[in-house]
């Protein structure tokens, strides 16, 4: 079984520990520096530290990789995932994720891009189509949203109109396209390395 048992020992003072957890356990599934914290203490902790990065998925067909998307933004520290079109998903490849992760949504492209103008953030998507720049080459901006399209069609035309670049993830295999949480996990991870604190991300 994952995760700690009952504390032992003296109990902690601190207003982040969870009463219950302590006294029976804690079998999620967080890092080890937040067993036993109650969740706002854990949602507030890494509010305080959040990356400037955003990620939207657009979401027409109930698109299966998106809870895989939100997992990987929590696990990459994004500010917010964003749901641009169908405001349900499937919740199930997120891995309970989401209840630390801020998930935003946007019923019309137009009206995230607006939103996204507002908050003074890049909109790049993320798509191999004629045209696009490589992402290994590309200065990912600090403060930026990374979009993707449904898996199989890709962005549609009004983000590709919309975007301010439109990136390509190199590819050397037969394959037309990668699974759509595989490339924002890659796309993220790029902005890591420009941007991230790499030391700190491998403290657990």
């Amino acid at each position: 079984m994952h995760g700690l048992g009952p504390w032992e020992g003296t109990l902690p003072d601190g207003d982040q520990w969870d009463q219950d957890l302590l006294r029976d356990g804690d079998r999620r599934n967080v890092v080890d520096r937040y067993r036993y914290w109650n969740h706002d203490a854990i949602v507030a902790d890494l509010d305080a530290r959040r990356h400037d990065f955003h990620v939207a998925i657009e979401n027409w067909q109930h698109d299966f990789n998106i809870g895989s998307v939100v997992r990987t933004a929590n696990a990459f520290m994004a500010r917010e995932v964003h749901i641009v079109g169908n405001r349900r998903w499937n919740r199930r490849g997120a891995m309970v994720t989401d209840r630390y992760q801020h998930v935003r949504h946007h019923p019309t492209v137009g009206e995230f891009v607006e939103w996204a103008h507002s908050e003074g953030l890049t909109v790049i998507g993320i798509d191999n189509l004629p045209g696009s720049v490589p992402l290994e080459t590309y200065e990912l901006p600090r403060n930026c949203v990374l979009v993707f399209g449904q898996e199989s069609v890709g962005l549609t035309d009004a983000v590709r109109e919309a975007a301010d670049a439109t990136l390509a993830i190199a590819q050397y295999g037969s394959t037309r396209s990668i699974n759509a949480g595989a490339a924002a996990a890659i796309a993220m991870h790029s902005w890591v390395r420009h941007h991230g604190d790499v030391e700190a991300g491998h403290d657990g």
